[in-house]
């Protein structure tokens, strides 16, 4: 009787913060939190007492004991599939002679990466919109779940941010399995921290060196699957076949190292600032990154469905610019929402090794402008 009490405070709850309205469904959040599935109470305190939320293969001493995994986002239905990638070194950018090749691609370099996990799709809204929206929050204070050290941790980077969007992010395009779109770098950098508190585990959006990177897959090719345009369509949502907007993740054929979407579906942001005239030749041999110190450009990769295939070739590059954000109805502008980004999104990468916080802060965190936004409360 008490667990159906709960189940309809739940749903009236459900309604209440407009889940249903947002494609939200409140019965794979009560099976998935609630339901027979759900951890016990004894598991729930064991989780508790640690740092780290516990996954099976999501630990490994070295780069041989790396294994695929699925990270869980607690008091949610939401998983993140991760896939190691071996590190190793490639030819970054393209050659003169490559068709569509433009002048940001070059010089063609030697890079070392080290190994890490990537995120098999795009970040989907299911997994977002917790942080977005508060899901989990809404949960825990809905059926007086008491927050692990871990939650405490991350509503630092939750409550209040990002703020309530002014309009419905997907413009209508799909929710549940499409690719989270329209938000600035910061805002898919601050998830990550989320993130990483949330699990216990060091996310971070991809250096672009590792983008391009897991993007070849071993490959120098126009295309992770060779230089033919023509194959393009069973690879990639793009111009010529998306349609009016993009598409559920994974629908496409994966890359060699079985990452879908690299190719098309939405672009997706990485750490670095966009350098118009070719790559920045100062910068390490081994994981490079060109931290931020301007808010435009900045990169993404891989192109969007709205974009020519000619965009979603493994070195096309593309910088963001005050285009992206011309509609936003506030003032000042939003840190948080792109009105018109609609072709960006991101994925998310995990490094073996885990940097310090000195280097986090130095590097994987770090840019400039730092953006504020002044708190609100957190409405309810």
């Amino acid at each position: 009787m008490k667990g159906m009490v709960l189940k309809r405070q739940f749903f009236r709850h459900a309604v209440r913060f407009g889940w249903i309205a947002m494609g939200i469904c409140p019965s794979m959040l009560w099976t998935a939190s609630c339901g027979p599935n759900s951890a016990s109470a004894q598991e729930v305190a064991a989780g508790s007492a640690r740092s780290v939320l516990e996954i099976p293969d999501a630990s490994a001493g070295s780069e041989k004991e790396m294994k695929p995994y699925v990270e869980k986002v607690e008091h949610s239905a939401a998983k993140i599939e991760m896939l190691p990638i071996p590190g190793g070194s490639f030819r970054m950018g393209s050659e003169d002679s490559q068709a569509g090749r433009n002048a940001d691609e070059g010089p063609v370099h030697e890079v070392q990466v080290g190994p890490f996990w990537m995120a098999k799709f795009e970040l989907t809204w299911d997994a977002y919109d917790v942080w977005m929206s508060d899901l989990d929050v809404f949960y825990r204070e809905v059926n007086k779940v008491q927050a692990t050290p871990r939650d405490e941790l991350a509503d630092e980077f939750q409550k209040s941010q990002p703020t309530k969007p002014y309009t419905d992010m997907t413009f209508g395009m799909g929710k549940h399995g499409y690719p989270a779109i329209c938000m600035t770098q910061h805002a898919a950098r601050t998830f990550c921290k989320w993130l990483s508190r949330k699990t216990g585990r060091y996310y971070r959006l991809p250096t672009e060196a590792e983008w391009e990177y897991a993007c070849r897959a071993g490959t120098q090719t126009t295309y992770s699957f060779g230089d033919d345009p023509a194959e393009l369509e069973n690879f990639a949502w793009f111009a010529d076949n998306a349609g009016e907007g993009y598409h559920k993740v994974g629908l496409k054929k994966p890359n060699p190292w079985g990452l879908h979407d690299m190719h098309g579906n939405v672009a997706e942001w990485v750490l670095d600032q966009h350098t118009p005239d070719g790559y920045k030749m100062d910068l390490a041999k081994i994981n490079p990154l060109f931290v931020p110190q301007t808010l435009y450009p900045r990169v993404v990769r891989g192109g969007g469905w709205d974009k020519d295939a000619i965009a979603l070739r493994s070195s096309a590059r593309e910088g963001s610019t005050e285009d992206w954000i011309a509609q936003d109805p506030q003032s000042p502008v939003s840190i948080w929402y792109l009105t018109d980004a609609l072709h960006v999104g991101f994925r998310i990468v995990r490094p073996l090794q885990e940097p310090s916080e000195e280097e986090k802060n130095k590097f994987w965190e770090y840019s400039e402008p730092i953006q504020k936004e002044r708190p609100v409360p957190l409405e309810r």
